[in-house]
């Protein structure tokens, strides 16, 4: 098994090769050599998808493998895909190799007949997917409902999330490369994809098109293993959020407060930890008594002025009968730590709560 990992772990290199320079020296035979090689880790794909351990051992392997953050087990079940799209798109490849190359790609296992896409041409079709998404965007417009570019990352994200989670059984294997994933991308971006992600899981179009799991035949064990396999995405995506408080102060400054909720509204987890930081942010609030009004006690730590966070706290309320008496529940609790009073200008809570 030694020496299968050991092989394994050449993948990286010889999908970095297909797209460098080197290329310019390869003759028919190298290309063989190279398509061979493709097809062995498809080989060894087939033959260990059905061995949990040795299939994760094989996944840990490569995903140590560095600058290659976010290959998996999966990818060797792609590998003559991902190595003739690279080859193709390399424009140092020699003409008799290109032309071999062309040959030889029909051959490739996975090249399915049905009204699906398969091999080659599912590769191709999100390839494209992904440059078009990473166009310069035209001016905004006011549109209902979510950004459809945004919502096209969403659901990309989720397919490879769903894939990864066929291959590795554990959230811990596919959490770092989610981190991979979402740290290519500028930090705003990546918060409102996630955010978009998660509204889509609770909208019940993560399973159906970013999966693809509905259809005809579709029982109740499947309804249910879907749902099961949902949760699984959303706990890796709140995983992911949570477990930096800087990040998650930021997810909550870059959002508006009306997805925030909405959120709040579906993820329990979410609305314990967005409450928690709300009231870090309102003990930061002071009574200024010339104004008649709540200031920012320090610029450097206030992120929220009053009329912000009295609008978090609406939106909250706002939301589902459950959402409404956590908040409520939320607001009572911090007022009576606070002395209990139930006169304005005393505590920022019991202003609150007379606003909400």
């Amino acid at each position: 098994m030694e020496v299968v990992l050991g092989q394994v772990e050449q993948l990286p290199a010889l999908l970095a090769v297909s797209r460098s320079a080197l290329v310019r020296n390869w003759d028919s035979l190298t290309l063989d050599r190279a398509l061979e090689w493709a097809r062995y880790f498809q080989h060894l794909y087939d033959r260990f998808r059905a061995r949990p351990q040795l299939r994760e051992a094989l996944g840990r392997r490569l995903r140590r493998s560095q600058p290659y953050p976010q290959l998996g087990f999966s990818t060797l079940g792609r590998c003559p895909q991902l190595l003739g799209l690279a080859l193709l798109e390399n424009r140092a490849l020699p003409p008799a190799a290109c032309s071999r190359l062309l040959r030889s790609l029909p051959q490739s296992p996975g090249a399915g007949t049905g009204p699906e896409p398969r091999g080659l041409e599912l590769i191709a079709r999100r390839k494209a997917a992904a440059c078009l998404l990473a166009l310069p965007r035209r001016p905004p417009r006011r549109l209902p409902g979510p950004e459809a570019q945004l919502q096209a990352e969403a659901q990309l994200l989720l397919s490879r999330l769903q894939e990864e989670e066929q291959e590795v059984q554990e959230a811990a294997g596919q959490l770092p490369w989610l981190c991979g994933v979402l740290e290519q991308l500028p930090q705003p971006r990546a918060f409102e994809v996630v955010a978009a992600a998660l509204a889509l899981l609770k909208q019940g179009r993560g399973a159906e098109t970013a999966g693809g799991r509905g259809g005809e035949g579709s029982s109740i064990d499947g309804y249910q293993a879907s749902a099961a396999g949902d949760g699984c995405t959303a706990g890796l995506l709140l995983s992911w959020l949570l477990g930096s408080q800087e990040r998650f102060f930021a997810f909550c400054l870059c959002l508006p407060c009306s997805h925030l909720a909405f959120l709040a509204g579906h993820y329990s987890q979410l609305s314990r930890s967005y409450l928690d930081l709300l009231a870090v942010w309102g003990s930061h609030l002071v009574y200024d008594p010339l104004q008649g009004r709540w200031v920012k006690s320090c610029l450097d730590k206030a992120e929220l002025s009053w009329e912000e966070l009295r609008q978090r706290f609406s939106c909250l309320c706002q939301g589902s009968t459950l959402l409404k008496e956590q908040t409520q529940a939320a607001l009572k609790l911090l007022r009576t730590q606070d002395g209990d009073f139930k006169v304005r200008g005393v505590s920022v809570w019991t202003d609150l709560l007379m606003e909400v």
